[in-house]
């Protein structure tokens, strides 16, 4: 069993609560981390033998793109699809990091962190 992380996936998406968000946006940060059997890429080199990271890009930024009012959303709606492409995952963790959320205060990002599977 190994880990994939890809990290730092940068979007910039209208998702929001409230209008001004909605049709402002904002900049979102996505990460991503899953499980899966890596021996077979490990030992043969080839890319169809793992989990192709541009395919989880591409994956993300569809789901980025849909607008959602909560964030809470839009990570069950990647950690679904990313799922759903590779079932070869046992394990999988979002994260969706909003920065410079409308609150009254000074809050550098928040985020949300959903996880489904086995980490073993």
């Amino acid at each position: 069993m190994g880990l994939i992380g890809v990290e730092g996936l940068q979007f910039y998406s209208h998702h929001g609560y409230y209008k001004e968000e909605q049709v402002l946006g904002g900049k979102y940060v996505v990460d991503i981390y899953l499980r899966t059997n890596l021996s077979e890429a490990a030992e043969s080199d080839q890319l169809n033998k793992t989990i192709n990271y541009e395919q989880i890009y591409q994956i993300t930024k569809v789901e980025m793109e849909a607008h959602s009012k909560l964030i809470e959303h839009v990570c069950k709606r990647i950690l679904d699809a990313v799922k759903a492409t590779f079932p070869e995952i046992v394990w999988i963790k979002v994260r969706v990091s909003k920065h410079n959320p409308p609150l009254k205060g000074n809050v550098e990002r928040v985020y949300i962190e959903l996880e489904e599977g086995t980490k073993a």
